[in-house]
């Protein structure tokens, strides 16, 4: 099956909010419930969720036809493998960013009862990861972006007004020097481990999200025994206590975290931060089913705070769409003067900020390059100069993208 490639992304960041909000409802019921320390549910759901995702791998691994069954969640997917060596510093860091997002995550969630506050706290790591990006590619955020990166935090803050009218500021406190920055960390190298090669394939997301979860147990499990050593027993007591419910949480988490870095893999960490975003609305249902299933937690239908997060959602869904509509894609089709080595030319324009791709081919082109940017002219011209400086290329010719379609 075919599907545009914009209909792709959004179709998985989008289903993965869906599963981030189902999660953030199963680590409420378990940290109300069953482990009120956050420091021990945190080693606890990484002692169950490490074997269990191994398992999962495993049995998605299992050939069905000409594919494994892991392939219809991800393409790439082929079998379960151990990490390469270009990986591992990847994985590493992201391992790390992941560690503190999540104990940051547990230590929020013991403090608040409703699930969709810490979603729209944690919303707020787009302007972090949009910073990182301008950094990274040495190009200012336009107008554009910064407008919809400030109606989508400030959406998120009228979000995270809790329905019973609380707000903690300690909490918002950890989302802001804990969790935000854990986040960016956690999908700038997840990206990068998507955009690595394979075998002459992208990387899998499958197999990211299992190694990375290996990882993030280590250093956990180093956090949380630096913390006090007793909290490792109680973790290994709390994971039995709990385990249907953990279980349960590490599956929905599975398939948030590996649709999450598949869409990562086809447009920025920032926009797709922002689409999953939409978990806050998400939340909103299964919350009210969350107050039917633990007594402590009521549904107040107060209508001004009503309005507020409407707003909000509202803001949040406006700032997404604009999001959206500020990225531009191109493919570039370039001539060689003769006797100029392509491969040489080939990496002086896989340099240019903004090339995604190059490839040599044979016929009327001796290269193709494809290029992402964020407005159409900014972007055109940076590469267009860039192009006119390299010794060797004769003529290129500029066609944007209009539509792209992706193997689902």
């Amino acid at each position: 099956m075919r599907i545009r490639k914009r209909y792709l992304f959004y179709i998985l960041a989008l289903s993965s909010a869906c599963a981030s909000a189902a999660s953030a409802v199963v680590d409420t019921v378990v940290a109300h419930e069953f482990i009120a320390n956050p420091w021990v549910y945190g080693l606890a759901f990484f002692l169950v969720a490490a074997p269990l995702t191994l398992l999962i791998t495993l049995i998605i691994s299992i050939p069905a036809g000409k594919r494994s069954i892991g392939a219809r969640i991800d393409p790439s997917f082929r079998r379960i493998r151990f990490p390469r060596k270009e990986e591992l510093l990847y994985q590493m860091l992201s391992a790390l960013g992941n560690a503190a997002f999540t104990l940051g995550y547990f230590l929020v969630m013991s403090r608040l009862m409703e699930p969709s506050v810490v979603l729209s706290f944690s919303q707020l790591s787009i302007l972090y990861l949009l910073i990182v990006e301008s950094v990274a590619e040495k190009n200012a955020p336009t107008m554009a972006e910064v407008q919809a990166s400030l109606i989508v935090a400030f959406g998120a803050i009228l979000g995270s007004i809790s329905l019973s009218g609380e707000l903690d500021m300690e909490a918002l406190l950890i989302v802001f020097l804990v969790m935000n920055p854990g986040t960016v960390l956690f999908a700038e190298y997840q990206r990068k481990l998507k955009r690595l090669k394979m075998d002459g394939r992208p990387n899998d997301a499958i197999n990211i999200r299992l190694w990375n979860l290996v990882f993030t147990t280590f250093f956990v499990f180093i956090i949380v025994s630096a913390m006090d050593v007793k909290l490792v027993a109680e973790s290994i007591t709390a994971s039995g206590t709990a385990l249907s419910w953990i279980s349960a949480g590490v599956v929905v988490t599975f398939f948030s975290i590996v649709l999450f870095v598949r869409a990562m893999g086809i447009g920025k960490a920032s926009i797709t931060q922002a689409v999953r975003a939409s978990s806050i609305i998400f939340a909103i249902p299964f919350f009210i089913a969350l107050s039917y299933i633990i007594p402590d937690i009521t549904f107040v239908s107060d209508p001004v705070l009503l309005l507020i997060r409407i707003m909000g959602i509202v803001l949040v869904v406006m700032g997404v769409i604009s999001f959206a509509l500020t990225e531009v894609k191109a493919y570039i089709f370039i001539r060689l003067e003769p006797g100029y080595p392509v491969t040489e030319i080939q990496q002086k324009i896989w340099e240019i900020k903004g090339i995604t791709s190059v490839s040599a081919t044979t016929g009327c082109y001796d290269i193709v390059a494809k290029a992402r940017m964020r407005t159409l002219g900014k972007g055109y011209e940076r590469i267009i100069r860039e192009l006119e400086k390299i010794r060797g290329i004769k003529t290129f010719e500029w066609q944007t993208i209009l539509k792209e379609w992706e193997e689902l």
